[in-house]
């Protein structure tokens, strides 16, 4: 019987070492955040996305300030450059063609998705405002066939949605006001993930959204932000969970910190429930300091670039950071932009305030 148990171990290796192993079956780049200079960042992300050969470029949300003039559309002062006078009410009515203009239109013909972020909510911007604005990108040849594969249509074009791709469940979610899920969007949610656990075609299931998740690194500047936000994303939280558990792979993304942080949810709030997670503010804004306590985890702020998303064969997902140089900056923007405004995205779009992060817990 010994010899009998060998022989079958051995069997049972060869043919476990004769399994192929997973392969390439296609990318998608990532990432958000691309206010203040995104007009000089963005043709770079587009150029590197488009030789990478990605399927899909996937935009987490905050396109343009509009508390204040993005200085890719009014340079800083120190540059002196001799730009036309450019008026509140005028930046106002332009911040959002400009980003489609300068931002969105070098990815040519490549399949865009996008997200809202809460620099999309900020007056006098308001979600109707950006619902008619951006209605298109919401609405594509590929969402308004998935909505009516879902049986989905009766509320129309909403800012959240979802879309299946080779056995792959992407989901765009709106956390944009409040920091939170709305009581439709959570009903949303449950169903499509509901949907995708009994459905064995669908392999693996990717969330992105412009806040982080409660509990992630990011911490304060997350869902944590508020009650409602620490609920509902307690609760997706939880079902993607769940999902994992259940043999599915499971991937959030998310922005709004504008640096660069994998396995985000690897923290003591969620101890050995960890989701795979990346945050990917680097399309232009601002860049801040990083948190603390991030330990030899893959980490940069000061950079610009993207996620490069590689699905393989077995349903697992291969995350790599592509960071862009300023030689790719100035090769993007020669002959658009003046290169002194290049060189100061590179070395002055920054903030050196160092993050106290508050304890991720109800807020009164």
């Amino acid at each position: 019987m010994k010899t009998v148990a060998i022989v079958l171990a051995m069997l049972t290796a060869a043919a476990l070492s004769a399994a192929p192993a997973p392969a390439p079956v296609f990318k998608f780049a990532v990432s958000g955040d691309s206010r203040n200079c995104g007009d000089v960042v963005m043709p770079a992300i587009a150029a590197g996305v488009l030789k990478d050969g990605a399927k899909f470029y996937w935009h987490l949300g905050d396109y343009r300030a509009i508390y204040d003039f993005d200085e890719d559309m009014v340079a800083p002062p120190s540059l002196h450059l001799n730009q036309p006078h450019l008026t509140i009410s005028a930046y106002l009515s332009s911040a959002w063609p400009d980003f489609i203009k300068n931002q969105l239109t070098p990815f040519g013909d490549l399949e865009k998705f996008i997200a809202i972020g809460n620099h999309e909510l900020i007056p006098p911007k308001t979600h109707d405002a950006y619902m008619a604005q951006f209605g298109t990108y919401l609405d594509t040849p590929r969402l308004h066939a998935q909505r009516e594969q879902d049986h989905d249509t009766a509320d129309g074009v909403r800012s959240y949605y979802h879309w299946v791709m080779n056995g792959v469940d992407f989901l765009a979610l709106d956390n944009a006001g409040d920091s939170t899920f709305d009581p439709k969007q959570m009903d949303w949610i449950r169903a499509r993930l509901g949907d995708d656990s009994k459905n064995a075609d669908v392999k693996t299931i990717v969330v992105g959204m412009h806040e982080a998740l409660p509990g992630s690194v990011g911490l304060s500047h997350s869902m944590c932000d508020t009650s409602d936000g620490i609920t509902t994303g307690r609760e997706v939280y939880e079902l993607l969970w769940n999902l994992q558990a259940a043999g599915k792979h499971v991937y959030v993304l998310a922005s709004h910190s504008h640096f660069v942080v994998e396995d985000v949810y690897r923290t003591p709030y969620w101890k050995d429930h960890v989701l795979s997670g990346w945050i990917v503010g680097t399309a232009g804004a601002v860049r801040y300091r990083l948190p603390t306590g991030l330990g030899t985890r893959f980490a940069k702020t000061d950079v610009y670039g993207y996620l490069i998303g590689t699905v393989m064969s077995d349903g697992s997902i291969q995350f790599d950071f592509k960071e862009l140089s300023l030689d790719d900056l100035r090769l993007a923007n020669a002959g658009k932009n003046p290169d002194s405004l290049v060189g100061w995205c590179v070395s002055e779009n920054k903030d050196q305030r160092i993050p106290a992060p508050e304890p991720c817990e109800a807020k009164h």
